[in-house]
């Protein structure tokens, strides 16, 4: 008796697995095709929010408050690759989002980035690149649709450190700040003579149609559901860093009475 209950207990036992096992595989199998239904340009939203989130967790190595407070325009290009050997030729796909005048920030258009020699220096691995337009010029170009970095807007690598005098360094008289990371590490990067274009087929994919980038960026077009990650990571910092230089200036005015 006692030896058909312990078998009854390993085939119920058994059964329990393989049903949990099964569950399991279905589940990832759901899962992988979910992802494979999603376009690239959706996949690319969430990349750029996660880039956005993992740079800005590590204060010491941060985008300075004072860039992400007062950016016009920022743009996220998650694993730009080196496409060309000898002169390091390089190209990637990312999003970029402005403030409206309403003070909000705009649908994502996506965008295309292609570099030059400075890929040489990154020993040809992918890298994720964040470009915030600090003022209305920089702005202006990248509503233009296309623009060169260092010839029609002025660019510099970008101070590091959420507590960086962002606002005394000369790199800010730049119209666009420019940043790397690979190999785990966060710095700023010379971008100069790297052409940015909106991504027109990119562009129709996520709203069905062609827009203009003006139209976009200018808050015409209703964000896709989407576009909320990597928006609402841009939200997040952009207004934490503006919240943060607020507490130090009643300090600034208490002491100047």
């Amino acid at each position: 008796m006692t030896r058909i209950s312990s078998t009854l207990t390993k085939r119920l036992l058994v059964f329990v697995l393989a049903l949990g096992a099964g569950f399991l595989l279905l589940s990832s199998v759901a899962s992988s095709a979910d992802d494979k239904d999603r376009s690239d340009i959706e996949k690319r939203l969430d990349a750029s929010a996660q880039v956005l989130n993992e740079i800005m967790a590590t204060p010491d190595k941060a985008i300075p408050d004072k860039v992400m407070s007062d950016a016009k325009c920022i743009a996220v290009v998650p694993s730009m690759v080196k496409i060309a050997v000898g002169f390091g030729g390089s190209h990637g796909k990312g999003v970029a989002t402005c403030r409206t005048e309403s003070g909000h920030w705009s649908a994502p258009a996506p965008i295309t980035i292609t570099g030059g020699s400075w890929g040489l220096q990154l020993g040809g691995q992918a890298v994720d690149l964040v470009m915030v337009v600090t003022n209305d010029d920089g702005m202006q170009h990248l509503l233009s649709s296309k623009f060169k970095l260092g010839a029609d807007a002025s660019a510099a690598a970008g101070p590091v450190g959420r507590d960086a005098a962002a606002d005394t360094d000369v790199k800010m008289r730049a119209e666009v700040l420019t940043y790397s990371r690979a190999r785990g590490i966060f710095a700023g990067i010379d971008l100069n003579g790297s052409v940015i274009t909106q991504d027109k087929d990119e562009t129709r994919i996520l709203y069905g149609r062609f827009v203009p980038f003006t139209e976009i960026l200018s808050g015409k077009v209703r964000p896709k559901e989407a576009s909320e990650p990597f928006l609402a990571a841009v939200r997040k910092y952009s207004s934490q860093a503006r919240e943060h230089g607020e507490v130090k200036k009643p300090a600034a005015t208490t002491a100047s009475r």
